[in-house]
């Protein structure tokens, strides 16, 4: 793999950042990470805007923070920011394992399910704090759930979702498992 493939030109021209760009951008991360990071921090929806960028010790217990004290919707930031001049962009491409079969779902499709899903949830009576374990393949799906339990639970715990399975609906009793499940029939007789 030692092909080189330039970059087109007219690429080049429409990217968001040039090398200079990069290296500058980089020199200031190093040179001032709390103003740095506040500013990365503006490129996204605060609910409440974080006061304190970074939080690190790396003695002991070690512990490390980012925008500790602010708020947002994760939910919110994928998809609804984008409606107003992104509506009918393409969101997310999936490809399933077959190449032949693929998806393109826009921002306006991904709002309509994930809404519907989030939805879904508070019928079940699924609420802000509870636990909710997600258990699908990589399908378009799985986004849509991931996404609903930001809006209605208003997030999800990297902690949790880490756990093999059977551990988390053991120990942490979730108040509803979301699960894909295929039937297998046959006609053979």
């Amino acid at each position: 793999m030692s092909e080189l493939f330039k970059v087109d030109p007219a690429w080049a021209a429409s990217a968001h950042c040039n090398r200079e760009r990069y290296l500058e951008m980089y020199r200031r991360s190093i040179d001032d990470p709390d103003g740095f990071w506040a500013e990365m921090a503006d490129r996204i929806t605060w609910f409440k805007k974080p006061t304190k960028i970074k939080n690190t010790s790396y003695h002991g217990n070690v512990s490390i923070k980012w925008y500790e004290d602010g708020e947002l919707n994760v939910c919110y930031n994928c998809i609804d920011r984008h409606l107003p001049h992104r509506a009918n962009q393409v969101a997310i491409i999936w490809e399933g394992d077959d190449p032949a079969i693929d998806k393109k779902i826009t921002y306006r499709e991904l709002y309509d399910r994930v809404c519907r899903l989030a939805n879904v949830l508070k019928s079940m009576g699924v609420k802000k704090g509870d636990r909710v374990t997600i258990y699908l393949p990589m399908i378009p799906e799985a986004a849509y759930a991931m996404l609903a339990c930001a809006r209605t639970i208003e997030g999800f715990s990297r902690e949790e979702a880490s756990w093999w399975l059977g551990m988390v609906l053991h120990r942490k009793r979730p108040r509803r498992v979301l699960a894909a499940l295929r039937l297998l029939a046959s006609d053979e007789g």
